[in-house]
């Protein structure tokens, strides 16, 4: 039988009308923000890749919870139904809501990492490593050499290479590691997925240390879908199934509910330990706010709460990855250097090869990200060099081995007729990819530089150059 195409699972009840731009407009928004996506105003930007946090759209079932929202200060109803859903789905015991994932990262890494402990993970997250860092830890990569090259097809390039990490337990002793930060469907790496049995395995060595395993839940949906496709013995068992046995090996998480949850705004910390717990909820209402809202208000709560039990709808979840599958494979056909397999929640188009005349110095990836914006109002973002930030010992520029840009895929936003003009935004760049320049700064924050840095073009003052007057 023919196969057929899909469509998505779900109807359109109301619609946000978007702005479409000219060529000269956007070439002044861009030289306004200084030449970083993050800082175009949304009403400049006509399809917005920039993430998938917080961006996503609410069913009609979430919007209906909003208006159920108990704004008590204390014992918030919603933050019960939300205790509810994440024991119910994720297993954990403890719950501490925080206003998002950094606020839990915070909380987790002032608690547990002392000055010159060493934090292991499966490749570093920005704000993660930064919490890290900040609590006195070093972050050390141990993540499959896999992840780091963008065309090998290994279907888990988020597993954890047991060797890596058991040298560094060997080189440091466990007493100075408090856990391994393990993130599921890996943003760095391309949104790559973890296996179940390396992360059995990775849990089980740990354990025998008496290190702690903490989650990074952000994408564990999306990674349960993965692993029920690609991992032999899990075909016939539901996404909520696989998710309960990862998150069963791990002694905690912390979530940014803002992706998988289906919510555009919150997160938690969550926990199995009571005493750990405790703590938490103490520094939880110095930071965020009392332990029953964590900096929330209870709509948001109430939406949260639905939104974990939409995420694991297996039409859901195979409509949100067969997305950027789609224009994934659109790329793919055309010839784009992606990151291989195609992950979870974007596209990473290796910037270093498609910008190839380019030096890394000149930060290929963020010039890509704003050409493409320039060239069809399509807003990405950088994830190479910018976002690496600098050496604390050398000030250098740290050079990751990917230099990628993202098209992140909101949850429930797009069509495919989108994903199709983005595409040809792409390729059409590529077609004229020598006409890209080099980016330099002209403003560097000293933490997480990508979010507010501000560049200049090396060459002229245009980033994609007018043809006629390229030569």
């Amino acid at each position: 039988m023919k196969k057929r195409s899909w469509a998505e699972p779900y109807k359109i009840k109301m619609v946000e009308p978007l702005r479409v731009t000219t060529r000269s407009e956007r070439e002044q928004a861009i030289t306004e923000a200084g030449f970083n996506t993050f800082l175009l105003h949304s009403k400049d930007v006509y399809i917005d890749l920039l993430t998938d946090s917080g961006t996503s759209a609410m069913s009609d079932r979430q919007w209906a919870g909003l208006m159920m929202g108990d704004e008590a200060y204390a014992g918030s109803v919603n933050f019960y139904h939300l205790q509810e859903a994440i024991q119910k789905f994720y297993g954990y015991q403890h719950i501490i809501p925080t206003h998002q994932g950094r606020g839990a990262e915070h909380i987790l890494s002032q608690l547990l990492i002392h000055k010159g402990d060493y934090v292991p993970g499966n490749m570093y997250f920005t704000t993660t490593k930064l919490h890290q860092e900040l609590a006195g830890g070093t972050f050390v990569d141990v993540i499959v050499d896999e992840a780091h090259d963008p065309d090998n097809e290994f279907p888990f390039k988020g597993n954890v290479d047991l060797a890596k990490l058991q040298a560094l337990i060997d080189r440091v002793g466990a007493e100075h590691i408090p856990y391994l930060s393990l993130e599921t469907n890996v943003n760095m790496a391309g949104g790559q997925p973890c296996s179940l049995a390396n992360i059995r395995a990775a849990c089980g060595l740990c354990h025998e240390h008496n290190i702690k395993v903490f989650l990074d839940a952000t994408r564990a949906v999306e990674n349960a879908y993965f692993i029920k496709q690609r991992e032999a013995g899990y075909e016939n068992h539901s996404i909520a199934d696989i998710l309960r046995e990862i998150c069963s090996h791990t002694d905690g998480c912390t979530m940014s509910a803002k992706k998988d949850c289906l919510v555009n705004i919150g997160g938690w910390l969550a926990v199995n330990d009571a005493e750990l717990a405790d703590h938490a909820r103490n520094m939880v209402v110095v930071y965020e706010g009392l332990h029953t809202y964590g900096g929330l208000a209870g709509r948001d709560m109430e939406a949260m709460s639905l939104g974990i039990r939409e995420s694991v709808e297996y039409d859901h979840i195979r409509a949100r990855i067969g997305q950027v599958e789609y224009l994934g494979n659109a790329l793919i056909d055309a010839g784009i250097p992606i990151v291989r397999p195609i992950g979870g929640h974007g596209i990473f188009i290796d910037a270093a090869r498609f910008l190839s005349h380019l030096p890394r110095e000149e930060f290929p990836a963020q010039a890509l990200a704003a050409a493409l914006y320039v060239e069809s109002g399509v807003r990405a973002m950088e994830r190479g060099t910018v976002s690496a930030g600098r050496d604390h010992t050398t000030g250098k520029n740290n050079f990751p081995k990917l230099e990628l840009i993202r098209l992140t895929i909101p949850r429930r936003v797009y069509t495919q007729a989108h994903m199709d003009v983005t595409a040809e935004a792409v390729v059409g760049i590529y077609e004229d990819r020598n006409l890209v320049t080099g980016l330099r700064f002209t403003y560097e924050p000293k933490q997480l530089r990508f979010f507010q840095a501000r560049f200049e073009p090396t060459t002229g003052n245009q980033i994609l150059r007018d043809p006629d007057t390229s030569a």
